[in-house]
């Protein structure tokens, strides 16, 4: 009788290793699921802000100002995130990354137009604000916070 007894605990000690190793497992495929989810939700941001630049850079005529807030959330998931445009010589673009100090990222979106672009906004400082002037046929984009 005192043999079945040891049986019993070691199945049951094994049975409980098994379901932390299941429980733990889930855990961690939970974790990376949701953080696939906020890159994709902040991807997403910056090709709003990007569909929002060249709307509004099509709708500036020469010598006019045009100014149009974003509409953007506060956070992703549980996170702050920044937003950054800029441009060198040949190409204007949207970063993007999460924190509240904007840093060089590889999250970009590129603009496919001929522009100066500068500015920054971090989620949680209030409202995004896009503006785009033409003056002597250069385009001008800013983001700020409003």
């Amino acid at each position: 009788m005192p043999t079945i007894i040891p049986g019993y605990v070691y199945s049951l000690f094994a049975a409980l290793i098994v379901g932390v190793i299941v429980v733990c497992s889930c855990s961690v495929a939970t974790s990376s699921i949701k953080a696939d989810a906020e890159v994709q939700q902040l991807r997403n941001i910056g090709q709003y802000v990007a569909a929002q630049s060249l709307t509004l850079l099509s709708s500036t005529s020469d010598s006019q100002s045009t100014t149009q807030y974003l509409d953007i959330p506060s956070q992703v998931g549980n996170q702050p995130f920044w937003i950054r445009i800029a441009n060198d010589s040949s190409n204007a673009w949207v970063e993007m990354g999460f924190g509240t100090n904007p840093l060089s990222s590889s999250m970009q979106e590129k603009l496919p137009a001929t522009v100066t672009a500068s500015g920054s906004f971090v989620s949680s400082t209030g409202r995004a604000v896009l503006q785009c002037s033409v003056e002597n046929q250069i385009a001008t984009l800013t983001l700020t916070k409003g």
